[in-house]
């Protein structure tokens, strides 16, 4: 077939047909012809020609030319599509090195190879068009609900019609035991879109506690509207999930506003999710209060949170307590995943026991430590005292309040408390000495000696030692493992070293044996402040 005897306004219509038919820009598709013509001609020319095709985009007329580029001698690699500067003087004025010389040439007979080379080239240029318009369609739609239409189930994964392309809804993504058959109407959310080889990958899901926040904001004009905020989700898909939010308008209640008229609202979010049980919870900037409402249904007499382990405990009545557990542990587990703590659940009668328990070691610990008897030390503990460290480096005045104890008494107490606490910084210094601690580690600032002692018995035994330490490796932290946190021990952890006070002394080691510049240190400090700050 030659180009010059066929309808030239065929080529427009048809990249006009499969533009409209794939929805990409035409232009696209006669790029990709032209691309295929050229090919089709450097096959009949010679492939080492650089041989071009123009396609008139009113007339469809193809032009076929071939272009050679001016180049210095001794860069002359390819003589046809390269010229030296002397060469081209007989077809330039004055030629210089990068121009290029363009020479229409006849167009060529597409054999029956020729034309199905060049109809694989526009399928694959057409192809990739394709799928680039679906990854900048749904790219930006990520975060967002879409419906769509079951076109089958492959290994328990539902492939979607979404409009614009297929989606994928895997298997852990469903709401329990959901099935679907073909031609079924489906909402999921986006939860990623990724560019791959085979085209894009969009991977929906139902299970995925920011659907249930979408559903939401499509229910309640509300949180559409920003007065009402979702501040967390929590979900055991298909069965229960708790709900946090709050109003940033006085005179709107958040949980009646999710809940809506006699549960209109809610009930709607409901149905979309299988029937999953949903707690609408106002959020509250003060954890333990967002603890107790997390807990609903369950009555909390007390709560005790430690920031630092990022664990609260929480103490219910006797009876509450299967309730604030729930079924499988599915109500602490829910109000852990809101509140993003730890939760230890324990009874008043549990708690009572375990204060009695510390109250008699503290007792014990005085009796034996400042020899006194069991009334006083128990008089100690009841003032609050908890450690021999409080006693020896209190305030007189704080000691003088206890009854029965003068001024001559208090300071005995206290000569006491501190010979007994230098007794044991010595031995604990002997006994780093025979693990073998240097100098450099015990005379460094910020380690007591029984800190040291600890360091030895873990083979830290010089500064340089301390040094390749990690921050956690010293005050303790949590990783999780399989989903779960567990505690990691730190070195210094009994001696209530934080993250942030391990990270300052190791940075200053480093500094002092001269693995880090202190001016890089303070620059990076100034960062941190500024980045606080604007956050």
């Amino acid at each position: 077939m030659a180009i010059t005897s066929a309808n030239q306004l065929e080529l427009l219509q048809t990249a006009e047909a499969v533009a409209r038919e794939k929805m990409i820009d035409p232009g696209l598709v006669v790029e990709a012809m032209e691309e295929s013509l050229a090919r089709a001609a450097k096959s009949r020319y010679g492939s080492e020609m650089d041989i071009r095709v123009k396609i008139d985009r009113r007339t469809g007329k193809a032009t076929f030319t071939r272009v050679r580029t001016v180049v210095a001698d001794d860069e002359l690699e390819n003589y046809q599509a390269e010229m030296t500067v002397e060469t081209a003087k007989q077809y330039l004025s004055d030629p210089q090195i990068g121009d290029t010389f363009v020479e229409e040439v006849p167009p060529v007979e597409l054999g029956r190879i020729a034309a199905q080379s060049a109809k694989q080239v526009i399928l694959q240029k057409v192809r990739e068009a394709e799928r680039d318009r679906q990854y900048e369609e749904f790219k930006d739609r990520v975060g967002t609900i879409i419906n769509g239409v079951v076109k089958r189930e492959e290994f328990g994964n539902v492939v979607v019609d979404v409009g614009g392309g297929e989606a994928t809804l895997r298997r852990n993504e469903k709401i329990g035991r959901e099935s679907y058959r073909p031609n079924d109407r489906i909402r999921c959310y986006i939860k990623d879109v990724r560019r791959e080889v085979r085209g894009p990958q969009i991977f929906l899901s139902r299970t995925a506690p920011e659907f249930m926040a979408e559903l939401f904001k499509m229910e309640v004009p509300e949180i559409y509207d920003g007065i009402i905020e979702i501040k967390a989700v929590a979900r055991d898909p298909g069965s229960r999930a708790k709900i946090a939010v709050i109003s940033y308008d006085g005179s709107i209640d958040p949980v009646g506003a999710c809940v809506g008229m006699r549960g209109s609202r809610v009930q709607a979010v409901v149905n979309e999710l299988q029937g999953e049980k949903i707690d609408i919870i106002p959020w509250s900037e003060d954890l333990p209060t967002f603890l107790v409402n997390a807990l609903q249904p369950a009555e909390v007499s007390k709560v005790v949170l430690d920031e630092d382990a990022e664990r609260i405990e929480v103490v219910v009545p006797d009876e509450q307590l299967s309730l604030a557990i729930g079924r499988r542990g599915q109500n602490v587990r829910l109000a852990s995943q809101l509140t993003g703590l730890d939760i230890d659940i324990m009874t008043e009668e549990e708690e009572s026991k375990r204060r009695q328990a510390e109250f008699e070691e503290r007792t014990k610990l005085f009796m034996e430590t400042l020899d006194v008897d069991e009334f006083f030390a128990q008089l100690l503990v009841s003032e609050g005292f908890t450690n021999l460290e409080e006693v020896a480096y209190v305030e007189l005045d704080e000691l003088l309040v206890i009854d029965g104890v003068d001024e001559g008494t208090a300071e005995e107490l206290q000569t006491r408390a501190r010979e007994f606490l230098e007794e044991q910084a010595r031995k604990a210094l002997e006994n780093a000495r025979e693990l073998g601690a240097q100098d450099s580690l015990i005379d460094f600032e910020g380690l007591s000696p029984q800190m040291v002692e600890a360091l030895a018995k873990d083979g830290v035994l010089t500064l340089e030692d301390f040094a390749t330490c990690a921050d956690w490796e010293l005050a303790g932290g949590w990783t999780s493992v399989n989903g779960e946190r567990v505690k990691d021990d730190g070195l210094l952890e009994p001696f209530e070293v934080s993250l942030e006070e391990a990270q300052h002394m190791v940075m200053t080691a480093r500094v002092l044996l001269g693995w880090v510049d202190p001016t890089e240190l303070d620059a990076e400090e100034d960062e941190d402040e500024t980045e606080a700050q604007a956050e």
